[in-house]
């Protein structure tokens, strides 16, 4: 005899479908909501219960299959299955990527874990949270501790500060007595007009500053191109390790993005834009609702704006993974073709720009082409907001010509190495841009320059190792943070990426087994995180032979 729908699994929990009413009650039931639904519930209860999952599939429509699946893919969401308990209530987790790493956050972890009370606290390692200059770092709840210490940790945990900060940004009224929107107005009534603006943009060699490099007039062109009703997204999801620009960017001034977006999205006619923001930054997810929500207001939104919280999953910065994720499903990048400029989000033709793109537009149209192009260097164009971090003196964003070298970064922007380093080596561009040794430090810094050395420049993360570090360290750190965010949809990177990390271990490696998955991964992994994963390795057989033996 067969059972009903109704009557298959665990009955559905009245009071746990109450709760669920009153968290997302009024609001519309729209199956790309769910992430959204889902960390409301993660906020309210510290945890997905099984009984909440079921209920809120069924708010929904959906299979639990469908809400567990998506639930159990991003790292942010705790699911306690039946019977089990729940985490502890506070959550310290401190961050295990490289430039934490070389600040000493396996010491710092331990001494919080052997200074809390493990059945209220719980410790745990985190992947880049975007702190990079202030490493080590550890996030109390959502407030985090910059060059942290353990008594300061422990003391903000026992002291209940698990809030985030609001930056101090630059509000509407302050940006609009600047000269703010003024452009937007002028391109809305046709004062300014579109060709005008594409031609500037084009002229002043605007790239994608998203890691791609992809010249930004040449997309605008590409979307236009196609039929029917488009959506813009913006991707503020940047957790490519020793990477934070983005947030800096937002954090002081919040509206040269949204202005920028919003005169992107004239250009090429896209009727709403989502903004992907990272789930570690929930300083700025409170800007940015307060600073749209002035905009509303202020009549000033050409178009409508969504802010969409990611939930920790790298591979949502991959264009594609991150329309996945907006659409409420799990992160998992697609085929292409098609592109997402032709089929993109809901299968509509898609702009899609990385926050530091969008926040150029501005100086771009206001100073003119030539004035953005000629401040480059080494053949060139266009300014680029450098993240620093590792052993220098002066870590931080710096806003510095494209195309410099490492070490005129270094020496004129960074206050020099710390005192005691001598400069090994760099990460020109974050996690998968490889590794670089001190010879080759008068390298020019963009995009095509580094590729001849098995590297590239992506995002402009830069991380600075000294004589005191260890490159095969670094390497394994980052292959193994690869291997914890393979997304697991290819054969090739799920599983490339963790026997490379255990060969990796091995004090002598085997070149010509890791040579073997190295050429499949880069062949025929899916998305950029298993072709480029290898980079760091390869780096070290390369430039590093003889580190660590």
């Amino acid at each position: 005899m067969h059972r009903t729908t109704s009557e298959r699994g665990r009955s559905l929990d009245p009071a746990a479908l109450a709760e669920i009413l009153g968290l997302i009650g009024g609001r519309p039931m729209r199956r790309d909501l769910l992430i959204e639904f889902l960390h409301l519930v993660q906020d309210r209860f510290g945890h997905l219960s099984a009984a909440h999952l079921k209920a809120l599939a069924a708010m929904m429509g959906l299979s639990e299959a469908e809400v567990f699946e998506v639930a159990s893919f991003y790292h942010h969401f705790d699911i306690v299955k039946e019977g089990e308990a729940p985490p502890p209530a506070l959550t310290i987790r401190v961050c295990e990527s490289v430039s934490c790493m070389l600040a000493g956050a396996a010491a710092l972890k331990a001494a919080i874990a052997g200074g809390t009370d493990p059945a209220r606290v719980r410790v745990i390692a985190a992947p880049c949270i975007g702190r990079c200059a202030e490493a080590p770092v550890a996030v109390v709840g959502q407030n985090a501790i910059l060059r942290a210490t353990a008594p300061a940790v422990i003391g903000a945990a026992a002291r209940g500060e698990i809030d985030a900060a609001v930056p101090g940004a630059r509000n509407l009224a302050a940006y609009r007595a600047e000269g703010g929107y003024a452009l937007l107005d002028a391109l809305r009534d046709g004062r300014l007009p579109v060709d005008r603006v594409m031609a500037e943009v084009a002229a002043s060699g605007l790239r994608g500053m998203g890691g791609a490099g992809f010249p930004a007039a040449r997309k605008w062109g590409i979307v236009r191109s196609f039929a029917g009703a488009k959506l813009m997204t913006v991707n503020a999801d940047e957790g490519e390790p020793g990477t934070f620009k983005d947030r800096v960017l937002l954090e002081a001034d919040p509206h040269r993005m949204l202005e920028g977006a919003l005169i992107a999205a004239q250009i090429v006619g896209a009727e709403r834009i989502f903004i992907y923001l990272r789930d570690e930054y929930p300083g700025v997810r409170a800007l940015l609702i307060r600073e749209i929500a002035a905009l509303a207001e202020a009549g000033l939104l050409s178009v409508p704006i969504e802010l969409r919280r990611g939930a920790g999953a790298y591979i949502c910065g991959e264009e594609s993974a991150m329309l996945e994720s907006l659409e409420g499903k799990r992160g998992l990048p697609r085929h292409r073709p098609p592109y997402i400029a032709e089929n993109g989000l809901f299968g509509r033709p898609t702009l899609n720009h990385n926050v530091e793109t969008l926040f150029w537009l501005r100086d771009i149209l206001e100073r003119g082409a030539e004035w953005f192009a000629r401040q480059g260097r080494n053949g060139a164009k266009g300014l680029v907001s450098y993240s620093v971090s590792g052993r220098v003196a002066k870590p931080g964003v710096k806003i510095a010509p494209a195309g410099l070298t490492l070490n005129e970064l270094v020496r004129d922007y960074c206050g020099g190495m710390a005192a005691g380093h001598i400069l090994a080596g760099y990460l020109p561009g974050g996690a998968s841009g490889g590794m670089l040794p001190a010879q080759l430090a008068d390298l020019p810094l963009d995009f095509g320059t580094l590729e001849a050395q098995g590297c590239f420049v992506g995002s402009h993360a830069v991380v600075v190792f000294s004589d005191s570090d260890d490159p095969r360290a670094i390497a394994r750190n980052l292959m193994a943070f690869f291997a914890d965010e393979s997304c697991g949809q290819c054969t090739p990177c799920r599983l490339g990426t963790r026997k490379l990390h255990e060969l990796m271990q091995a004090e002598v490696w085997d070149e010509a087994l890791m040579g073997e998955i190295e050429q499949a991964m880069r062949e025929a992994s899916i998305c950029g995180l298993g072709q480029a994963a290898p980079n760091p390795m390869r780096s070290i057989l390369r430039f590093f032979r003889e580190a660590g033996q």
